[in-house]
């Protein structure tokens, strides 16, 4: 593997922190807390910011030899992961056209990479 699919593996990994982030903000919202303070300053939420701005992080590191035309294609990727997780964590369904659309995200994504757009 050279060093452009290293760092598109790094970008996907972000992604994927940051889909977890997003899970872990809703099981916080399903809570009901006591004070406005205790929903925001809890520590699922605390956890949950700092994986978004360790994503953050991770992306821009990412972004040294991912091309800026892979990059929202490699985000897309996001939709699968948060679609999973809640179905996983927070026992949503998945409809048979999320399945499809998430099949279709998963082919775009490879005729990009394979196509050679990642050059950086």
């Amino acid at each position: 593997m050279d060093k452009s699919g290293i760092f598109m593996i790094i970008f996907i990994c972000s992604v994927l922190i940051s889909s977890i982030s997003q899970v872990l903000l809703k099981k916080s919202a399903n809570k009901s807390y006591s004070s406005v303070l205790k929903e925001y300053f809890n520590l699922r939420v605390i956890i949950a910011y700092g994986m978004f701005f360790l994503s953050t992080l991770i992306t821009v590191f990412a972004y040294k030899n991912v091309s800026l035309s892979l990059g929202p294609v490699l985000e897309s990727a996001g939709y699968i992961f948060v679609a999973v997780l809640s179905y996983l964590f927070l026992k949503e369904k998945l409809k048979k056209r999320q399945i499809i659309g998430m099949g279709l995200i998963l082919i775009g994504i490879a005729v990009v990479s394979i196509g050679g757009a990642y050059v950086a």
